[in-house]
């Protein structure tokens, strides 16, 4: 099992959701929840699709960090 990383970003209307691993998978919801939810069940679907096409798998690259500003 791979864990890849994701970013929620608050909206206006709601939260957008992705990862920078696979870029062009993206999600949407009025929730945190739901925009988390969609973007895991969207990126199992596109991971299947690259499987079965067999193409590439992009391996996890991603890590968090924080920068401290004044």
């Amino acid at each position: 099992m791979k864990k890849y990383l994701i970013v929620i970003e608050e909206t206006g209307s709601g939260y957008l959701a992705y990862s920078p691993d696979m870029p062009g998978c993206v999600s949407c919801g009025v929730t945190r929840n739901e925009a988390e939810n969609k973007l895991r069940h969207a990126l199992v679907c596109h991971l299947e699709s690259l499987r079965e096409c067999g193409e590439v798998v992009p391996a996890p690259h991603s890590y968090p960090a924080y920068v401290e500003l004044p």
